[in-house]
């Protein structure tokens, strides 16, 4: 990431799956899932490494999605960050603040669902042998690759995936 006002979303290493109301991501690297809601997810897409904070509240706003703040769109990047799921590294925004006092604050200026990242860590096994990381479809079709999305396509993001 080139400028930290301007997140950029990770792409590589994850199996994202759009639902009506949320994204669901796994991480291949963390062996981690999370589940944005549309608040959170809205964020992530948005953070295209060219879009400051600013360029994501308004594009948020003129997309019908309600008026939000800036800390409202901090507190989605800083859970995005937390969870692994932007390239590099940013700043935590509310140093010294617990969670309850940003969420209070921005919740009381907000009439849009505060964004929320639920993640949990997924058991070893649900792999199976092997792993879904790939380099061609030909390794997406190798033994042990049974469990993952696809077992013809080797995504763009080297993932054995549509």
């Amino acid at each position: 990431m080139n400028n930290p006002n301007n997140p950029m979303a990770r792409q590589n290493g994850l199996v994202v799956q759009e639902m009506p109301d949320e994204v669901l991501v796994y991480d291949l690297d963390s062996n981690k899932a999370h589940c944005l809601n549309q608040s959170a997810a809205f964020v992530w897409r948005s953070c295209d490494g060219a879009k400051s904070v600013p360029d994501i509240v308004r594009e948020f706003e003129s997309n019908g999605r309600g008026k939000v703040t800036e800390d409202f769109v901090w507190l989605a990047i800083d859970q995005l960050n937390e969870n692994g799921l932007l390239e590099g590294s940013v700043a935590p925004r509310f140093v010294g603040q617990s969670r309850r006092q940003v969420l209070k604050t921005i919740g009381l200026a907000s009439l849009v669902a505060l964004p929320v990242i639920a993640s949990l860590v997924a058991p070893q096994h649900a792999l199976g042998v092997g792993s879904c990381s790939c380099t061609s479809n030909a390794t997406c079709a190798t033994a042990g690759r049974s469990a993952c999305p696809s077992v013809t396509t080797c995504n763009a993001n080297g993932v054995c995936a549509p």
